[in-house]
């Protein structure tokens, strides 16, 4: 891992257990999961709500103003607002996706649960996800949250990334071990 992005995950993950334990103080993780999961939507959709995190061009007091007021317009709480609000004033915007992606993590963490990374040529059904999800749970021991995407590019099958496990059962992989092992042979 590169040494900036060691850096803007340290810093993500701080403002996030701070947040976390605050919350759980409070009995208020599950609004904070709310907001977590609104905010996580925003980003995705929003390329320039992206780029307006990560601009060093407006002031901090610019920053500040426009994320408060995009908190109140995306309802999110106030715990979350007052902690954006900070953030702008740090200048520590640009490590919003990091801060999410850690906050899932440690309630996730705190409910038992685990997310697992599906990446699958088509997409799956709602049956084939419960499916997985059940399986997987097997496998883990804990409840198993699918995080589905898709890549044509894999021609068929999936992977599965649970923390630092992967399967890989796509046939582009199996096209590519064939592909060596023909090269190894010839």
């Amino acid at each position: 891992m590169s040494e900036p992005a060691s850096i803007s995950n340290g810093v993500a993950h701080r403002y996030a257990t701070a947040l976390f334990d605050l919350a759980l103080g409070e009995k208020k993780l599950p609004a904070l999961e709310k907001d977590i999961t609104a905010l996580g939507e925003a980003l995705d959709a929003s390329d320039d709500l992206r780029g307006f995190m990560s601009s060093p061009v407006y002031s901090r007091g610019e920053m500040q103003n426009a994320v408060v007021a995009f908190a109140k317009k995306a309802k999110l709480g106030g715990m979350l607002t007052n902690t954006l609000a900070l953030m702008a004033q740090k200048r520590r915007l640009f490590v919003v996706p990091q801060l999410v992606t850690a906050l899932r993590g440690l309630i996730a963490e705190h409910k038992g649960e685990v997310t697992a990374e599906v990446v699958s040529a088509k997409a799956l059904s709602k049956p084939q996800v419960n499916e997985l999800a059940k399986t997987l749970k097997k496998q883990v021991g804990k409840d198993v949250n699918i995080d589905a995407s898709v890549d044509e590019s894999l021609i068929g099958g999936m992977i599965v990334k649970v923390g630092s496990k992967m399967i890989d059962t796509s046939i582009k992989a199996k096209l590519a071990a064939l592909q060596n092992t023909m090269k190894e042979v010839g």
